[in-house]
């Protein structure tokens, strides 16, 4: 018995031996091809295929980016409304934009999408006065390009209102006014700005200085109304009631009449740092005001009725503005972000993270402007000069309506869905930016596929029918070796161990 397992051993290496052999001569084959490649290429044979780059690659124009959004070029035809727009006063706002522009000696590097690029279309503007809707048109046509845009996986973008409330208020505190309206604490941190900073962010983290280095969170909504910065000399005037401050920080500014007859202006300056929570939101939720039947006339009116419950719901908003003292007159308009007057009905708050203050948006859809029922067409082009912490996303834009209680009564029903078309300057043609993008260099291995075709030696083998009616296990199952070319050493033979008398026993290592 043991010659024989002698001889199935000598067979099962020879057998073996073979194998390798074949596998050795395989794998010399790998250096062969690439040389063959190379060769073939040097012989003209793959003329068309470009010549390999060098890396690093040469720094291109990228297209015009966007986070998360997409847009697509239009043609002015294309554009629904744009003939039947008053283009005049378009141009009129978009000027009032360039004057802030032109103020820029030195602008910073801006990451967003346009970035300085509306220099050039304000120098076109400033060289010309217009008074005509045909020239104005055409001056936008010449100078700039349309794109819809929108959210990413959606078609359309959103739009609410908002306007300046007039209030009646108080330089000092009465038994009738007695809700201060609060300038910025000197308590009040923002990392990378100095407490002093003439502007800070409207969005992220605020905190409370204590002492020299400590840093605590500021006070939230309801810590401020029960009193944690009174008597610091800190108010601007005073109101009768928290809702007309709560919709006044809503706004972003508001004109103050008082006793004695005269009009002050407050204006946005800072915030605690809580996220914005929007006080009609939660009355959706909690099923006391139908989200079709929402407005901020619905809100003041429920509010009215129920104290008690205004003030829980003022404190789910946690969010806190600080005002300025703005030196302008009653007749002008509130103030934006931009540190211009706005106009109404064209003057838009978008994201400030995303879009450069002056970007002219082309917005397009049916508001309810006559009545809450109403449609009415709205197709108007509209430029970005202010901004707000809750107007987040590429296609999402505040509407600011003008000033009192009737632009109020109409913004308030502003919640819809719009189609965005921002115009983009010539410079900045993301078509023909596009173009200059270089294709990826072709894979190397594509061209080794082309002159060693690989062959499947299972594709074409035909299935017993006996093999396809027994299930497949683990023992059967074609590895992934089993696909190779290359074939595999036969199994190796099952020896019968010789038996003996003696039993083996298992040796454990002992813990100690």
């Amino acid at each position: 018995m043991g010659s024989e397992c002698q001889i199935h051993f000598t067979s099962w290496v020879r057998r073996y031996a073979a194998a390798l052999g074949v596998m050795v001569l395989a794998l010399s084959v790998i250096p062969l091809a690439a040389i063959a490649a190379r060769k073939v290429h040097s012989y003209g044979m793959h003329s068309q295929a470009p010549a390999p780059r060098t890396i690093p690659y040469p720094q291109l124009e990228t297209p015009l980016v966007i986070t998360s959004a997409q847009y697509v070029p239009l043609a002015w035809n294309d554009v629904a409304g744009w003939a039947s727009d008053d283009h005049v006063l378009a141009y009129k706002a978009f000027r009032i934009s360039c004057a802030s522009i032109a103020a820029q000696r030195n602008p910073p590097e801006d990451s967003k999408a346009l970035g300085a690029s509306l220099r050039e279309p304000c120098r076109a503007a400033k060289a010309q006065e217009i008074s005509e809707d045909a020239k104005a048109r055409t001056f936008f046509e010449n100078n700039f390009l349309p794109l819809q845009i929108s959210r990413l996986g959606e078609d359309a973008g959103f739009v609410t209102g908002y306007y300046e409330p007039i209030i009646e208020g108080s330089r000092t505190q009465t038994d009738v006014y007695s809700v201060p309206v609060y300038r910025r604490p000197s308590n009040l941190f923002v990392r990378g700005f100095r407490q002093d900073s003439p502007s800070l962010p409207n969005k992220g983290p605020v905190y409370r200085k204590i002492g020299r280095r400590k840093l605590v969170p500021y006070y939230d909504r309801g810590e401020i109304e029960d009193g944690a910065i009174a008597g610091r000399g800190l108010e601007i005037c005073w109101l009768k009631n928290q809702t007309d401050l709560l919709f006044s920080q809503i706004q972003g500014s508001a004109r103050i009449r008082l006793e004695d007859g005269s009009t002050i202006r407050i204006n946005y300056d800072a915030h605690n740092g809580y996220p914005y929570t929007a006080v009609g939101r939660v009355l959706i939720d909690r099923g006391i005001i139908p989200k079709e039947q929402m407005s901020m006339q619905k809100i003041r009116e429920w509010m009215e009725q129920n104290p008690d419950g205004a003030k829980d719901l003022r404190r789910q908003n946690r969010a806190y503005v600080f005002f300025r003292e703005v030196p302008l007159s009653d007749k002008d308009e509130a103030v934006g972000a931009q540190g211009v007057p706005l106009t109404p009905g064209r003057s838009i708050a978008v994201d400030s993270s995303l879009h450069v203050y002056g970007t002219p948006f082309f917005i397009a859809g049916d508001l309810p402007i006559q009545s809450e029922q109403s449609k009415t067409p709205f197709r108007r082009l509209m430029v970005a000069q202010d901004t707000g912490s809750a107007i987040t996303g590429p296609a999402r834009a505040d509407i600011y309506y003008g000033a009192g209680s009737e632009a109020g009564r109409i913004s308030g029903r502003f919640r819809h869905n719009m189609r965005f078309v921002m115009l983009v300057p010539k410079s900045l043609d993301p078509a023909t930016r596009g173009r200059k993008m270089p294709l990826p260099d072709p894979r190397p291995s594509e061209q080794i596929a082309k002159l060693f075709p690989q062959v499947d030696p299972l594709k074409d083998k035909p299935i017993q029918a006996e093999d396809s009616a027994k299930p497949a296990t683990a023992s059967t199952a074609t590895p992934p070796a089993a696909e190779s070319k290359v074939p595999l050493p036969v199994a190796r033979p099952v020896i019968e161990p010789e038996q003996s008398g003696r039993r083996h026993r298992r040796l454990y290592r002992s813990p100690g």
